[in-house]
This record gives C-alpha cells, structure tokens and sequence, in this order.
C-alpha cells in the first residue's frame, strides 16, 4: 500500500500562525503553531515556518506524501501570489508564494485569511449546503470571506472582501491601515483592548483590567473577567457587539446571506460577544430581511477553518479540479 496523501494548510495571523496536515477527506492529521512575530522581517519568519513545517513533517514522511501548501493570510492577492502591505504585519508587498517555493518543491497557492475561513466552513463548516454567506473573521484584525451562489468573491484586483477597513467612526480609532475609524480598530482582538483602555478612563468603577498593561491585555482575559462580573469587561464587549451588529447590519443589506459566520479568537468568549451583536444587528437590518439572516459561531475547532480552506484550495488545484476564474468578473468558481 503507498503513502497516503497530505497537504498543508497555514493561517497566518497577526499574533499566531497556525499550520496541519491534512488529508485529502479534509481530516486533521496534526496541528501546531508558532508566534507570528508581527515586527519581523517577512523572509525572518518564513525561515522559522518552513522549519517548522520540516520538522513536524519527518514524524510523518514514512507513511504520508506532502503533495502541497495551501496559505491563508491577511491581505493575501490569489491572483499574484503576493501579501500586500497587510496592517497587522510590517512586511510590505512581499511575493510570498515565490519564497515559499525556494523550500519547499511542491505547487503552493495562496489567499486571504478569511476567503480561506469561508472555503473551510463551505466545504467542511456550517457553510455547507449554503450558496450565500459570510465568514467574518475577528482575530488581531477583522476580514470577511463572501461567499455568492456558491462562489468565493474576489473582485478585479484580487482582494475584494476588506470588511475590516470599512469606516465606522468618521475620525475615529487610528488604523494601521494609515486610515481612522475601521471597523477593525473597535471589532477585533486588538480593538476590544482599545476598547478597555477607553472605558477605564471614562469611568471610576472598579476592575481588574486597571492593574494589567496594554500589551498585557488580551481577548481571553477580558473574556474571562467578563464572566465574573467584572464591569469594564462587561461594558467592553457590550461596546464591541453594538459596533460589529450595526456593521454586519450593512453587510447584510448589500449582500442578503442566508448566514453570517463568525470565526476566530474573540469568537471563543461566545455569548459575552454574540448575544449584543445579534441584538444590534437585528435592531438595524431593513425590515425586509428581519429574521431571515443568521448570525453563527463557527464549529470547525481549535481555529481550524482558514487552514482547512487552505488546504481545500491547494487540494483542487493539485487534482485539477481547479478553481477556475472567470476573467470577466474575477469570481471564482469552483467546478
């Protein structure tokens, strides 16, 4: 009997890059992941990943064949292979696909972080079944993944779906981005920390969050005081919710899914998030579409959704099932 066949999937994020092996039936055979070191050269971490990846590959060499690399990353273009100055990393356009291939000498394809989050959750996730819906991705930023008639959206340039960077607060929150008022900068891992930091200014009631530094401070923590009662993380995702719900809101207008998927780490504090999102955004959708659009929490565990999308990407290309692309509206398509 010969070696059974894997690809890998990586999802790289602006705090932690997650990589597995998959099978061809969209099981995980192993995960792992190393910090993203945000501020680090762009061939610096690429080094650290494909070692990595090396590594972990030997345990498994002798029964299973690595036939590919699919990459899930923020402001990653499908088209050229390239990571375009992403907000949350300091690397500026970097021709990702080419570097990985000086290590690796199998097919490598490449795509937004959450584009691959939505091909995860259609092919393996809640999204299954489903010809229209949104992944929204809340890690250290915040991206979407649209998924129309069964088609992943991708627009003329290649990277269409950059929710994160609508404005919400005109002169608002400074972006990384080099704009003001992102959504991301008030909806995200890093946003609702922004969030924290305001609301113990603003208000005299006592909490734990006072003795904890910025850089310190995460999601989890905020999450966990929350649950006992802690007022400054109640309010903070109270906030954050009221935000994401009236801008999924608009989403939902132009785009009228049967499902809003939402997808990573702030996504774990669960209802402390959920439950005002779904408030706002009820109370703001047009009344045509009340009660007709759901909001979800992804079920593909351990973040798991952008590296099985990676993976599910690379895996048609190899078997040429490919992904096709429709030049004349850039949608792609799969047959």
């Amino acid at each position: 009997m010969g070696k059974q066949k894997i690809t890998a999937g990586i999802d790289i994020g602006g705090t932690n890059t997650v990589f597995g092996f998959i099978k061809e039936n969209g099981d995980s055979l192993f995960s792992s992941s190393i910090p993203t070191n945000s501020n680090e050269d762009a061939r610096k971490f690429i080094i650290r990943l494909t070692g990595e990846i090396k590594d972990s590959y030997k345990v498994y060499a002798d029964n299973y064949t690595l036939t590919g690399i699919g990459i899930a990353a923020p402001s990653a273009n499908h088209f050229n292979g390239t990571i375009e100055t992403p907000s949350n990393l300091k690397w500026g356009k970097v021709n990702f696909v080419t570097m990985i291939k000086e290590y690796f000498e199998v097919p490598v394809a490449i795509t937004n972080d959450a584009n691959a989050a939505a091909l995860g959750e259609y092919e393996f996730g809640l999204g299954k079944g489903l010809k229209n819906f949104i992944v929204i991705t809340l890690g250290s930023g915040l991206g979407s993944g649209i998924i129309i008639n069964g088609n992943l959206l991708y627009s003329e340039s290649g990277l269409a779906g950059e929710f994160g960077h609508t404005i919400v607060k005109p002169n608002g929150r400074y972006c990384n981005c080099g704009r003001a008022g992102c959504l991301e900068t008030y909806a995200s891992a890093n946003g609702i920390r922004r969030t924290v930091f305001d609301l113990i200014a603003r208000y005299t009631q006592p909490s734990e969050l006072r003795n904890i530094s910025f850089n310190q401070m995460t999601g989890e923590i905020i999450s966990d005081l929350a649950i006992k009662g802690d007022p400054i993380a109640i309010k903070a995702f109270h906030y954050t919710g009221e935000i994401l719900g009236k801008a999924l809101a608009n989403l939902a207008t132009s785009f009228v899914p049967e499902a809003i998927i939402l997808f990573g780490g702030l996504v774990d504090s669960g209802e402390l998030l959920l439950e005002p999102t779904r408030n706002h955004f009820e109370n703001n959708l047009l009344n045509i579409h009340k009660g007709k659009v759901r909001i979800l929490k992804s079920t593909i565990g351990n973040g798991m959704a952008a590296v099985l999308g990676a993976s599910s990407l690379i895996n048609k290309k190899i078997n040429n099932n490919p992904i096709e692309f429709d030049i004349s509206n850039n949608i792609e398509k799969n047959n």
